[in-house]
């Protein structure tokens, strides 16, 4: 393996970065990481959960499974995936300021989030705008995200979907490799089911 970057990300920020095709980033953490895919040499082709969805032929994706475009371009694929205590999410969004808002006016924090919890002022949307910026991403194009170590219990018959406290050991991680020169992004969550963590990335090549 040649590292070829390391960083830790804190708390409830963003990062983004380019990524070369056959590069890999490793992604380890223990808190829901919101994360995005731009085709380097088209931004406005990006990653889409329900082409993911589609392809894969199911709503949990893991190891050997492919990450989409909407025009149906294969952008990554998970090479090894560490997380055995639940599952990732490809339904839901990202968080933002005005969703802890909401949900605290209409008094249902404790719905969504198991607990009474102090609402940021910011969350998920926030900080990948703010990391997609200098990169002429505008917020209202980013896509909504595959949720890294957010298990959902999800029910078949009804739909209904439920927050759980499930998340990732120490140490788990997952690696993903881009089968094209690619943007990527992603917000290390402030996560309210459990209270966020920062996040570590590794850049390599095999």
């Amino acid at each position: 393996m040649k590292k070829l970057r390391e960083e830790t990300v804190p708390h409830n920020t963003g990062w983004a970065a380019e990524l070369r095709k056959g590069q890999l980033i490793r992604i380890r953490g223990t808190t829901t990481v919101d994360f995005v895919a731009f085709n380097l040499g088209n931004v406005r082709e990006r990653f889409d959960q329900a082409r993911t969805k589609v392809y894969n032929m199911k709503i949990f994706i893991s190891t050997g499974d492919k990450l989409m475009s909407r025009a149906n371009q294969h952008l990554m694929t998970i090479v090894e995936d560490t997380y055995r205590d639940g599952t990732h999410d490809l339904q839901k969004g990202m968080c933002s300021g005005s969703r802890f808002r909401l949900a605290q006016q209409e008094g249902r924090l404790r719905e969504y989030y198991h607990r009474e919890v102090e609402i940021p002022d910011h969350g998920c949307w926030e900080n990948l705008s703010r990391a997609l910026e200098p990169y002429g991403i505008a917020p209202e194009d980013i896509p909504s995200p595959f949720n890294l170590y957010q298990t959902m219990k999800i029910d078949g018959v009804t739909g209904r979907m439920e927050h759980t406290t499930i998340r990732p050991q120490p140490g788990t991680y997952m690696d993903l490799r881009a089968e094209m020169d690619l943007l990527v992004a992603f917000s290390a969550c402030p996560d309210l089911p459990v209270g966020g963590k920062p996040v570590d990335l590794l850049i390599y090549e095999p």
